[in-house]
């Protein structure tokens, strides 16, 4: 396409997608897929009273454009207000609750279809929302604040994905949205040290090279969730907190911890250099700052080093069992751990895409006994099935569970946390609860603080006839995962 035959417009951007969904779609497809068909009426309908058009609707997501950023913001109240509404005569399990972003920019339209940065932008304000709730960017935030009589709190600057200045992000005010239970309830510091490892900045060049630091941090909150004397916030909870700026001791309360672990990852060729420092976040005092440099090659003995730091300055004991898991490392090759985690970013964010495939795929290629590599890839097939992907695998849903369940064997050999909580859940699936309580205690003994185990945990219990047991399980996952709406 040559530059003269590109048409270019500016135009408001609003997106939408649900909060959950996935969780949902695993619990009763079919059910959350009819349900969602009745909401997304309801939208379009309202769109299209506001003068927008949908020009596409992937799954639970909804993109629609406007000419008038007014209508654009008018038309996400109502549908929040309207969704609400509908809330309230449907049962609690079949809830559905929206996250909007709205932005203006300047896109290229092309068949009906619309991209560009203006559309990437609106996507990841309604990743910053809250469940009910709507983000705006600057941008569009300038358009209407004279022009609507509505209330904004400024969230300030966020680094996006992808685009190379930081957003202004301005929150709408309704009634509609959930309180954050991060903000609602205040948390009790636990009686052990406890920790949150926020995530590291990419300082590469290449902002491509955002999945090393993500997986950088991943892997830092692993080590450290093994050790039974911490408590450790999941990646879910801490990951809320990627791109914006908000002070250490805000976010210390909002997940009841003590202490901050923050820094950077540079990786240029060969050579990474992380830069990490502790904050004890109730007196704002840093305990140490360190600069880690070396080669690829020695990466985990970087992260070995960083994690025995954290031990030390918070004078943790650690049992024998713990000081052998923390030092094991499933793999020596250095280029199948990179491929590993480029398939955990797509694995983390349930992409649609198939790229989640190959990238496990070729770790274990290039090492066979990558057990962590084989339980990614049984569960990329997992949430292949569940998200209607198996077809784009040429694939029917029935191999696509073999080729899970393949793959999970192969992961339990010698099995993770990460393995034994995908095995407990086939248990769950076929209705041998005893058998993914066992399992789950095991995920639990490698894992103490994996809040996926403590919730499957839960629902185990309960669907086994032991709900007063249940409760224990689910309140130490929501302790561990404060952020999370199961």
């Amino acid at each position: 396409m040559t530059e003269d035959s590109v048409k270019r417009k500016l135009t408001a951007i609003l997106c939408a997608d649900v909060k959950g969904y996935s969780r949902m779609m695993g619990e009763d497809e079919v059910g959350t897929f009819h349900t969602l068909l009745d909401y997304l009426e309801i939208m379009n309908t309202i769109i299209e009273a506001h003068r927008g058009r949908v020009f596409s609707s992937p799954g639970d997501a909804v993109l629609a454009q406007f000419a008038s950023v007014v209508d654009a913001v008018q038309c996400a109240v109502e549908i929040q207000e309207k969704i609400e509404a509908k809330n309230d005569d449907v049962p609690e399990d079949r809830k559905m609750r929206f996250r909007i972003g709205v932005n203006v920019g300047d896109v290229i339209e092309k068949e009906k279809q619309i991209y560009g940065d203006g559309v990437n932008i609106a996507a990841r304000l309604e990743s910053i929302a809250e469940a009910g709730g709507i983000c705006i960017s600057g941008a569009a935030y300038d358009h209407v604040e004279n022009k609507l009589e509505l209330e904004y709190k400024n969230l300030g600057e966020h680094n996006v994905k992808n685009i190379p200045k930081p957003v202004r992000v301005y929150r709408i005010r309704i009634d509609t949205e959930t309180p954050d239970p991060q903000v609602s309830r205040r948390l009790k510091l636990p009686d052990k040290p406890s920790i949150a490892v926020l995530p590291f900045i990419n300082m590469s060049d290449d902002p491509k090279q955002e999945y090393f630091s993500d997986g950088m941090t991943e892997d830092l909150m692993t080590d450290l969730s093994k050790i039974s004397g911490l408590l450790v916030i999941s990646r879910n909870s801490a990951f809320a907190y990627k791109g914006k700026s908000i002070e250490a001791k805000r976010i210390a309360e909002n997940l009841g911890v003590k202490y901050l672990l923050e820094g950077s990852v540079r990786k240029a060729g060969e050579q990474v250099r992380i830069n990490a420092q502790l904050i004890d976040a109730i007196t704002d005092q840093h305990l140490w700052a360190e600069r880690y440099d070396g080669k690829m090659d020695n990466i985990f003995g970087l992260q070995d080093k960083i994690t025995k730091k954290i031990v030390a300055a918070l004078e943790v004991k650690l049992a024998k069992s713990e000081q052998k898991h923390i030092a094991s490392r499933e793999t020596g090759n250095i280029v199948a751990y990179d491929a590993f985690l480029k398939g955990m970013e797509y694995l983390n964010r349930q992409s649609r895409s198939t790229k989640t495939l190959y990238y496990f795929e070729k770790a274990i290629k290039l090492d066979p006994n990558y057990r962590r590599a084989y339980a990614g890839l049984a569960r990329a097939y997992d949430d292949a099935s569940w998200l209607n992907l198996f077809g784009r695998l040429g694939l029917s849903f029935q191999e696509t569970r073999l080729w899970m369940r393949h793959y999970q064997q192969l992961a339990m050999k010698n099995p993770t946390a990460f393995a034994i909580v995908l095995n407990a859940k086939m248990f769950y699936l076929e209705r041998r609860f005893e058998e993914a309580i066992a399992e789950i205690r095991r995920a639990i003994t490698i894992d103490p603080n994996d809040a996926r185990s403590y919730w499957n945990m839960a629902r185990a219990l309960t669907a086994g006839g032991r709900p007063d047991k249940a409760i224990e399980y689910a309140e130490k996952a929501f302790r561990i995962d404060p952020g999370c709406m199961y």
